[in-house]
């Protein structure tokens, strides 16, 4: 069955907009060679986007011909604007960005854990509120948010978990109630962070992988063929809670002492570095002190036998995680993402993918992330801006849809 007149019109404006978000600006004749449209119907929808405010004439293509060079036209960068959080235990932080992505305003606050919720809600959503004024944009199109902790499948909100501060489930419905016009999702921190690697970091070829986090705590992601796996009950890659050995107890469904975040979250990184005369070697740059320690073992800052003694030690614990990932998912790709796992860089994911394989008859590549702990924030921004433009691009082209 043949689509009716404004479903095709909705179709070529949707690829229109989408060459121009990939390419940047294009000239009618470009819209025309890589759509496969006729020279009529491009006229039109180049017509029908800029009087709806969603492309303008940005320049000229500069070709040397006859007449007049041709008009480049590009997405009306401020048709919206979007808001990306990293909602931590500790803190904080927040981008402001145009619909390309174009970071505007950037800005971060420590939240202590004795405050209480209420003041640590408005602490948040002032932050927010002084990167949008900072930005110089009017109001937000949409928010996103990346926490740690589980997320309902059916009603997408952040579920209640033990261990995580109270203020954290309050805050995502304060800046609704603040930012009435906006859009505000929230989704885990790992699953986010795998995102931002799959399209801007360590996995770019990967379609299939996982992404296993090593911060404040320990979680891992989970891709397979492009899509990202959240579970029954969205728990998908809540490896902290896996029993593992070499630790005094079990975890429970309130609690992942004795799994794994106790041989890989920070606080047990912290201890390994102690006991391996690392003590103090941290190199003073900011972010967890677990990936100073990294940091400083990986660039040759403490004696070479403390060094690799340390390095063993955690390549050891990690690759317990990740062999229990890969014999179950077979993913072929493992990235070892947050702070310590950038840290650790490729001297550290190569110490795991050697005990993996010695693990495992399943060949996988251990790699590391280029994005660290700052994965969660562009993932948040990636899915507000894919958000803010499915809703802008497929309306009605002459309706627009709201603006940011």
């Amino acid at each position: 069955m043949a689509a009716s007149p404004s479903t095709a019109r909705a179709i070529n404006d949707r690829l229109a907009l989408r060459l121009l978000q990939d390419e940047g600006p294009l000239t009618a004749g470009q819209l025309k060679q890589l759509t496969g449209l006729s020279r009529p119907t491009v006229a039109d929808l180049v017509e029908r986007l800029a009087d709806s405010g969603l492309i303008t004439v940005v320049g000229e293509s500069g070709e040397q011909r006859r007449g007049p060079n041709a008009r480049l036209y590009g997405i009306v960068a401020d048709r919206a604007h979007l808001a990306a959080l990293d909602v931590r235990t500790e803190g904080v932080s927040v981008l402001v960005s145009d619909l390309l992505g174009r970071v505007l305003a950037e800005a971060s606050v420590p939240i202590a854990g004795d405050i209480g919720t209420g003041p640590a809600v408005e602490q948040a959503v002032a932050l927010v509120e002084r990167a949008v004024k900072e930005a110089g944009a009017d109001r937000l199109h949409t928010v996103g948010i990346g926490a740690p902790g589980l997320i309902d499948p059916v009603t997408g909100e952040l579920r209640d978990s033990s261990g995580l501060p109270a203020w954290h489930r309050r805050l995502v419905a304060a800046l609704q109630e603040r930012l009435p016009e906006a859009r505000v999702s929230v989704e885990n921190e790992t699953n986010l962070a795998a995102l931002a690697e799959q399209r801007e970091g360590g996995a770019r070829d990967r379609d299939t992988f996982v992404l296993l986090w090593l911060g404040h705590g320990a979680g891992a992601a989970v891709v397979l063929d492009g899509t990202l796996r959240r579970g029954a009950s969205g728990g998908t890659g809540e490896i902290g809670f896996l029993p593992v050995p070499g630790t005094a107890t079990l975890p429970s469904a309130t609690d992942c002492e004795g799994g794994f975040h106790s041989l890989a979250g920070a606080a047990a990184v912290e201890a390994l570095a102690d006991a391996c005369g690392l003590t103090g070697a941290a190199d003073g740059t900011d972010g967890p002190r677990a990936a100073g320690l990294v940091r400083a073992a990986v660039a040759g800052a403490a004696p070479p036998a403390a060094t690799d003694r340390f390095l063993d030690a955690l390549a050891d614990r990690i690759a317990i995680g990740a062999a229990s990932v890969v014999a179950v998912l077979d993913p072929g790709c493992v990235v070892l993402g947050g702070e310590v796992g950038q840290a650790g860089g490729a001297r550290l994911a190569a110490r795991v993918q050697e005990r993996v394989r010695r693990m495992s008859p399943l060949p996988t590549e251990v790699r590391p992330s280029t994005l660290g702990g700052g994965a969660v924030l562009r993932g948040a921004l990636l899915t507000a801006r894919e958000r803010a433009q499915d809703d802008l691009f497929t309306g009605d082209p002459r309706r627009g849809g709201a603006a940011g």
